[in-house]
């Protein structure tokens, strides 16, 4: 159906370029193409199209016929990704070149179909000598005839392979399956082989580097006198942690000093209670207030309770107790004496403490700096040895994995399905092919038969003849009408010659002028035939009607009433013969009829005379209606005498036979010797398949008369001699009505 639209387009698309090359007017007239007129375009060619579709079936047929059967054998493989390679430097045992790529499915069906592969094939299979041709051709062969596609959403292949051999498709299908296996494989192991020596070699120098580290580490040891403990451990480190001991201690002794100066400073400053409760929290040794001040306190409290109880000031037990008290406060006093004293030692003996400590510190720390600027060479030398001996180890262990998985990986090519024999051959597809065939010849028909409407010029409807001639359209004559009067003349095909009688009766401009000649541009139009059936049916109407035959170079009107042609218009011209014994009396009622006699050698001198104007003057007064015959116009010139002797022209145009711009010369041809053209009769138009002209002539049956009402169909016989019927005519000059 697209095809066909197209086709369409494409018709479209010329019609108007054809149109572009038109004049304003012809353009505006030039209706626009619809579905109606495309569909009338496939019905009027419908031979053409059914004559492609059948040509293009059968060719279809045939090549499909004749083509080889093919055989299709099929093998399935899994594709795994392609093995771990060898890295030397990498931290890792393989690489991510595992995962798979977008083209990853394509570079594979390359080299499934490589040379090196489907070679391979030949060499296992023998198809140089099976097949008798070179290498290089059997290459081109299984290139052609090997393919390859990805089964979707899995990770497997199939290899398909079509040849005329259902035997030679299994083989090759199973040899290529396992040709690219080996050549994978090969592939792999030949890169496996080259990380393997390349990780060797990048181990024997990275060994070199080592020993290089070793030597160098070993010289800075021995000058630097350095042990190398080989645990991580150096000795730099225990100077560090000298320094770090005597900066300790010394931190420790002056927070010792600032503590006693600040506990002396406190026993200054407070005053006797305050001095006491403060000395009593001293954690020191020989600190008797620590346990003298708690009994002081409770000898206070035992007063109190007995002042309380209403022992007097002055009573015994209350003076036993202060003495009491007063002894236990001059110890408190003492002690605190002491106390001080004992601090003050302490504080000197810490300063004492705290100069030397630092005078410690100070020779650590510079015999730490001198130790960590003498280890600071030695430190570089082993960090280096240690990384290259790091690096060594592990590329002696990826050398070693690398070694077990080449001997153990697994295949990355695993076939799944074996190929097997197919007893069906799968081309060529005979449906398929009848069916593009079927379609193809459609398409190229409609595709013909608008191409071939396209360069049509003839005259295909009533508007081309009146926008080309400027002229009416007198009457569509349908198809296949026969001579009406040795028919029933009240035929629904009759009235199309009735609508033509009435045509030229209101297209006259001149009631007088009842001489009329019928042309045509080319022979075989139908102009004999329209004439004599205009003439019977004006007859019929009961008008005297005379019928002329002057086509004096193939006359024919005297066949449809089998009358003898040897005298006639010739012979009146001629010779001084009487029209009584040139005008016969036909077997139908008011017809008359002159034959043209015998053929002169020069028929366009004999109508081109005075006689022959004399002659048509005379029997336009004797008839109703004078309808003369004529040659075809633009073969010979005698029509063109005849358009200039009669009053008016009418053209006789075969549907779709004349060219346009032959029917503008017929025109021409008449105007040029003076005719009047009245209009144009389009002939032989095939209504039934011609829409445009159904409704032109549909009523023709809807109107014909019933058989009742039709009379007996006229006899051959029973007429009058011509002579009286010239006689009797002699004085009529009506028209037509």
């Amino acid at each position: 159906m697209f095809c066909i639209a197209g086709v369409f387009s494409w018709y479209s698309i010329f019609k108007n370029v054809k149109q572009s090359q038109m004049n304003p007017s012809q353009q505006q007239n030039e209706a626009s193409l619809h579905a109606v007129d495309y569909w009338q375009v496939v019905k009027n060619r419908y031979g053409v199209i059914l004559l492609t579709l059948l040509l293009v079936f059968m060719t279809a047929s045939v090549i499909t016929y004749v083509m080889p059967k093919k055989y299709e054998s099929s093998a399935t493989i899994e594709v795994k990704p392609r093995g771990r390679t060898i890295e030397p430097l990498s931290g890792m045992m393989g690489s991510n070149s595992s995962q798979m790529t977008a083209n990853f499915f394509g570079t594979e069906f390359e080299k499934i179909k490589s040379r090196n592969s489907l070679a391979k094939v030949i060499d296992a299979l023998d198809l140089t000598n099976k097949w008798g041709v070179d290498r290089e051709t059997a290459l081109n062969i299984l290139k052609e005839i090997v393919g390859t596609q990805n089964i979707r959403g899995t990770d497997l292949i199939s290899i398909r392979v079509r040849h005329t051999n259902k035997e030679d498709a299994r083989d090759i299908t199973a040899e290529v399956a396992k040709a690219y296996k080996e050549y994978r494989s090969e592939l792999e192991d030949k890169n496996l082989d080259k990380g393997i020596n390349e990780l060797k070699k990048a181990v024997r120098e990275q060994e070199d580097k080592v020993e290089e580290r070793r030597k160098v580490l070993t010289t800075i040891s021995r000058t630097k006198d350095i042990v190398y403990s080989g645990d991580g451990t150096r000795r730099y480190l225990e100077v560090d942690r000298n320094a770090d001991n005597s900066l300790s201690e010394y931190t420790k002794l002056e927070n010792e000093k600032m503590l006693l100066e600040s506990q002396i400073q406190s026993l200054l400053s407070y005053d006797s209670e305050q001095l006491l409760i403060y000395a009593s929290g001293l954690d020191l040794p020989d600190n008797v207030i620590r346990t003298l001040y708690p009994q002081y306190q409770s000898v206070e409290r035992d007063i109190e309770g007995l002042k309380a109880n209403g022992l007097g000031n002055k009573h015994p037990t209350i003076l036993s107790q202060e003495r009491i008290l007063e002894t236990m406060k001059d110890q408190l006093n003492e002690g605190v004496v002491n106390l001080r004293t004992r601090l003050q030692g302490q504080l000197d003996l810490a300063k004492d403490r705290l100069g030397k400590a630092e005078i410690k510190k100070d020779e650590a720390k510079k015999d730490a700096v001198e130790e960590n600027i003498d280890n600071q060479d030695y430190q570089d030398a082993e960090r280096d040895f240690e990384t290259e001996k790091g690096l060594l180890e592990r590329m002696k262990l990826k050398l070693i994995s690398a070694e077990i998985d080449g001997d153990i990986s697994e295949e990355s090519i695993v076939v799944h399905d074996d190929p097997v024999i197919s007893d069906n051959p799968v081309s060529p597809n005979v449906t398929l092919n009848l069916v593009l065939g079927a379609v193809v010849g459609l398409v190229f028909g409609v595709g013909i038969a608008f191409f071939l409407e396209y360069l049509d010029t003839s005259v295909k409807s009533l508007e081309d003849v009146e926008r080309y001639l400027q002229v009416p359209v007198l009457a569509v004559i349908p198809k296949d009408v026969g001579v009406l009067h040795k028919q029933n003349g009240m035929s629904p095909d009759a009235e199309a010659y009735r609508i033509l009688r009435t045509n030229i009766e209101f297209n006259r401009k001149n009631p007088e002028d009842n001489a009329i000649t019928v042309v045509s541009g080319g022979a075989g139009e139908g102009k004999s035939t329209t004439l004599v059936n205009l003439a019977y049916i004006c007859a019929q109407g009961g008008y005297t009607t005379l019928m002329i035959d002057a086509d004096l170079r193939r006359p024919r009107l005297h066949t449809f009433f089998d009358i003898n042609n040897s005298a006639g218009l010739t012979n009146f011209l001629t010779t001084e013969l009487m029209l009584e014994d040139v005008i016969l009396q036909t077997p139908v009622d008011n017809l008359y009829f002159m034959p043209s006699g015998i053929l002169p050698a020069d028929a366009a001198g004999i109508l081109n005379s005075r006689r022959m104007s004399e002659l048509i003057q005379d029997v336009k007064k004797r008839f109703d209606l004078v309808l003369v015959d004529s040659p075809p116009i633009l073969g010979v010139s005698d029509a063109s005498v005849l358009a200039s002797e009669v009053d008016l022209t009418m053209i006789v145009v075969q549907h779709r036979k004349l060219p346009r711009n032959m029917l503008l010369r017929v025109k021409q041809a008449v105007e040029n010797v003076g005719g009047h053209v009245i209009g144009v009769v389009l002939n032989n138009v095939d209504v039934r398949s011609d829409s445009q002209y159904q409704y032109y002539t549909s009523y023709y049956t809807y109107y014909a008369p019933a058989e009742s009402q039709i009379g007996p169909p006229v006899g051959l016989s029973g007429n009058s001699s011509p002579e009286k019927a010239v006689t009797a005519d002699s004085s009529k000059e009506s028209d037509l009505y």
